[in-house]
């Protein structure tokens, strides 16, 4: 609108050409509101061109030549002299321009928006949604395969699993009060406790040799089944191993052999957590054991877990023997000791 106003009855000379075979003829041309008029010498209108459908067919060169949008027959050609009215003609040229509708540029801002989305439902939503599927579709047989794989290449870094017959036999009565999965006596592990996909348990043999009760080291089953209830196990080795584990583990129901040596160092050298009182609490107390010698087992103080202590569910009930006296022993040589 500024630039109308600024050239409004602005008024040149050009030779003007109907068709293309027609002789071009002096013209008066003139900027209206919305139109240039050209007009004879006698000041009769000939035609009306739109100002929004003005093109030019030289850029940059002079004489200059428009026509109208969709018909390059019909031209004006303005001489060097009316630089004023080329130079008019070109700024409300760029000025229609930036006023018109951009549909490719919309278009473009859409593909935009739409592969910005698709990279971050990618980046953010679709890894755990994948996560999600793979854990809800993963079948108890496989995820014991996985927890077994995982045990064999923790083997290799802590030496195999305690496996004295005796205290074989033993370890299976504890499994039976328990109610727990497979369990399994390591020789050496920076962890006092482990659990693995499957329900598979993994105990250090200090658990069992350093402590006069078998308490102790059903404390830290108990801790480690409340622990895995509250994330599943095949969760946390697929959140710490990536996406990709997951993709695989859905097509092709395994997981590579580096992915499970990844994990299985990360289970090692990882900071144990510890279940939270209330349902560690309720645990005891579902499977009728003390609370107390774990938690001294854990805090010799007993000041961290005093609530453990204060609220023991066997306090003043007697609990049923976890294991005699002879399966305790023969528990605590399970490793040959």
């Amino acid at each position: 609108m500024v630039a109308l106003k600024k050239y409004a009855r602005l008024e040149g000379s050009a030779l003007w050409r109907a068709r293309p075979e027609d002789q071009r003829r002096e013209v008066v041309i003139s900027i209206g509101d919305a139109t240039l008029t050209i007009s004879d010498m006698q000041d009769r209108p000939l035609t009306h061109w739109s100002l929004a459908a003005i093109r030019r067919a030289n850029p940059g060169t002079r004489p200059a030549i428009f026509h109208p949008e969709g018909d390059t027959g019909e031209t004006i050609e303005l001489a060097v002299d009316e630089a004023q009215m080329i130079d008019a003609l070109e700024k409300l040229r760029r000025a229609v321009d930036r006023a018109r509708p951009r549909p490719g540029r919309l278009r473009w801002m859409g593909f935009a928006a739409s592969v910005s989305l698709v990279v971050v439902l990618a980046l953010f939503w679709l890894p755990g949604a994948l996560v999600n599927h793979t854990v809800s579709v993963v079948p108890s047989v496989k995820r014991a395969a996985i927890g077994a794989e995982l045990l064999a290449r923790i083997e290799r870094m802590t030496g195999p699993a305690c496996a004295q017959p005796a205290g074989l036999r033993a370890i299976q009565k504890l499994r039976a009060r328990l109610g727990s999965g497979p369990l399994a006596i390591l020789p050496g592990t920076a962890n006092t406790s482990l659990h693995l996909p499957g329900g598979i348990i993994l105990l250090d043999r200090a658990v069992v040799e350093d402590f006069e009760e078998p308490d102790v080291a059903a404390g830290f089953i108990l801790a480690e089944q409340v622990l895995a209830q509250a994330s599943d196990p095949l969760r946390d080795l697929l959140d710490t191993v990536g996406t990709v584990a997951s993709f695989q583990l859905l097509t092709t129901g395994s997981l590579k052999s580096e992915t499970l040596d990844t994990y299985a160092r990360h289970l090692l050298t990882q900071d144990r957590t510890v279940p939270a009182d209330a349902p560690l609490l309720a645990a005891f107390a579902a499977r009728q054991v003390r609370s107390t010698p774990y938690a001294y087992a854990r805090d010799v103080t007993g000041e961290s877990v005093l609530p453990l202590i204060e609220a023991d569910p066997m306090a003043r009930t007697a609990a049923a023997p976890l294991l005699s006296d002879a399966d305790w022993l023969r528990l605590q040589s399970i490793c040959g000791g």
